[in-house]
């Protein structure tokens, strides 16, 4: 790839990534929509339907530019942007990409960089936040009619993606249906790789922090 090409390619998505993450807002709200208000009016779930329709096309656009600029074959480009590559066939998790999105923002507004233990806890909450939502809508929808399920609601689904971020697993509730079943092992992969990330974070800044006063104080 010549550099030419490369800085269209993250020109592009420099530019695209906050109007992204707004569409991406507007899939998850016309996917709430869609799922809590399935039992009103039909034309309230069109409404959401139609909503989640023209921002999952604007996301698949996106990629497809994306990979014009970029002059890779497509098996190479799926593969360096694999990432990418899920979150289109899966929007619901658009929130990982949610590091991308807070950088945008903050050199938008010339904000100083935050050290790397402030950024990474952030971050892991603002994507634990948004995919624990999205987790829960989706749990939501496949297990609310199925026979046996335990995740009848909105408020159960709430407490159990709770549960599962947190590895607690109190075993009072889980998905029957294969759908279900599928959003459970992402959300168990994300608990497990955010939690890892802030106890991670969270223990180098302490001992960095015991580690600069025990270098300052008297007689070192």
């Amino acid at each position: 790839m010549d550099d030419a090409t490369e800085t269209r390619d993250q020109a592009w998505e420099r530019r695209t990534e906050l109007p992204l993450f707004y569409a991406s807002l507007l899939f998850l709200a016309g996917y709430t929509v869609s799922v809590v208000a399935y039992r009103a009016h039909p034309l309230w779930r069109d409404i959401g339907l139609g909503v989640v329709i023209l921002t999952w096309a604007c996301f698949i656009v996106d990629y497809l530019a994306r990979l014009v600029l970029s002059r890779m074959r497509p098996l190479r480009f799926v593969r360096v942007h694999w990432l990418d590559t899920l979150i289109v066939l899966l929007p619901l998790l658009r929130p990982l990409r949610m590091v991308k999105v807070h950088d945008a923002i903050e050199a938008r507004h010339n904000r100083p960089r935050r050290n790397l233990y402030a950024r990474v806890m952030s971050y892991a909450g603002l994507s634990a936040g948004l995919l624990g939502f999205a987790g829960a809508l989706g749990v939501h929808h496949f297990e609310r009619q199925a026979p046996g399920a335990s995740i009848l609601t909105l408020g159960d689904a709430v407490w159990w993606v709770c549960e599962t971020l947190t590895t607690v697993g109190y075993g009072d509730m889980a998905p029957v249906t294969p759908g279900g079943r599928i959003i459970a092992g992402f959300m168990m992969a994300g608990g497990l790789a955010l939690l890892g990330a802030v106890t991670g974070s969270f223990s180098s800044w302490m001992l960095q922090a015991f580690r600069r006063e025990d270098e300052e104080a008297p007689g070192k």
